[in-house]
C-alpha cells in the first residue's frame, strides 16, 4: 500500500536511506498543502511565467516554459487554476503528453519581488477557449493576437508546496525601451532566436534522429515494451489505461476542432500552431 505521506515512495525510499526522513516530515507536514491557500493563490495571480513538466505514457518526460502578462495564469478556486496555449512552434509536446498522461508539474519562481517559488502538481484536461469562457464568462480577452488563446490547460491541484528562497538570483525586469516589444505569436525566425544553437546548420550532415527511448532494441512485437505507461497511485492497470484512453481522446476532439478555427481578423494566418 502506497504511504499516505505527499511524495512518492522513491522519494520516501532515499529519505530513509540518507537520514533525512524527519526533515523531510517536517516539510510535508508543515509545507504541503492539497490546495492554494490565500497567499499562494495572490501569488499565482501576479506571475508572469511558470515552468511545465509533463510526461508521456512512458514516462519520457518534457520540460517547458509559458509566459504572459500578470494574471495569464487563472486562479479558479482554491483546488483549481487554468493558463492559456498561445501560438507556438507547433510540436505541441507539453499537450501531446498530457493526452497521454494527465498529470503535470508547475514550477513558479518570483525573481523580481519575493525571490520565492511554488510547486503545483496535479491533473490538467485540455479545453476550447469558448468552452472556458462559458464556465468563467469573466475571464478577460487579451487584446495582442498572439495571446489569444484558443486552449486552455485547466487543472486540477493535487499538491502545493514552497520553493526556497536560498538559490534564486534577484533579477531586475528590463524597461520595455531597452529591450524591444515582445513579438507575440510572430513567425519570423530572427525574432523567435533563429538558429540560436546551430541546429538547422547541422541537419544536412547529421544522421535522422532516433528517440532513445524508441531504438528497437526496445520494441517487442512493433509496441514499446512499456506499454502499461505510468502507474497512478493506488489505481488497477486496467483503470489507468481507461483513464489515458478517455483522456487522449477528449484532447483529441478539442484539437479538432481547434483546427476548424481560423480568425478572420488575422490576413493570412495558418492556424494557431501551425
Amino acid at each position: 500500500m502506497h504511504d499516505a505521506r505527499p511524495g512518492s515512495d522513491g522519494e520516501h525510499l532515499v529519505q530513509q536511506r540518507l537520514g533525512t526522513t524527519e526533515r523531510a516530515n517536517r516539510f510535508y507536514r508543515d509545507q504541503v498543502l492539497d490546495h492554494l491557500n490565500g497567499a499562494m493563490r495572490e501569488f499565482v495571480a501576479r506571475q508572469e511565467m511558470l515552468f511545465l513538466a509533463t510526461a508521456d505514457r512512458h514516462g519520457e518526460c518534457d520540460s517547458s516554459f509559458r509566459a504572459g502578462p500578470p494574471g495569464f495564469i487563472q486562479v479558479l478556486g482554491d483546488r483549481y487554476l487554468a493558463y492559456p496555449e498561445y501560438r507556438g512552434n507547433g510540436v505541441m509536446a507539453s499537450v501531446g503528453n498530457l493526452s497521454e498522461n494527465p498529470r503535470l508539474g508547475i514550477l513558479m519562481v518570483d525573481f523580481l519581488r519575493d525571490r520565492i517559488g511554488l510547486h503545483i502538481n496535479g491533473r490538467a484536461r485540455v479545453v476550447l477557449d469558448e468552452e472556458m469562457r462559458q464556465q468563467y464568462p469573466w475571464l478577460p480577452t487579451d487584446p495582442v493576437p498572439g495571446r489569444r488563446a484558443q486552449l486552455w490547460v485547466a487543472v486540477e491541484v493535487e499538491e502545493a508546496y514552497i520553493h526556497c528562497a536560498k538559490h534564486i538570483p534577484h533579477l531586475r525586469k528590463v524597461p520595455p525601451q531597452e529591450r524591444g516589444a515582445r513579438a507575440w505569436g510572430t513567425d519570423d525566425q530572427r525574432r523567435k532566436g533563429g538558429d540560436f544553437f546551430g541546429a538547422a546548420a547541422e541537419a544536412t550532415t547529421r544522421p535522422p534522429f532516433r528517440h532513445p527511448g524508441h531504438d528497437q532494441e526496445h520494441l517487442r512485437g512493433g509496441r514499446h515494451e512499456d506499454t502499461a505507461g505510468p502507474r497512478l497511485r493506488g489505481e488497477p492497470d486496467g483503470l489507468v489505461e481507461a483513464l489515458t484512453q478517455g483522456f487522449q481522446g477528449e484532447v483529441e476532439r478539442v484539437l479538432a476542432r481547434a483546427r476548424q478555427r481560423r480568425p478572420a481578423e488575422e490576413p493570412g494566418f495558418r492556424g494557431w500552431f501551425g
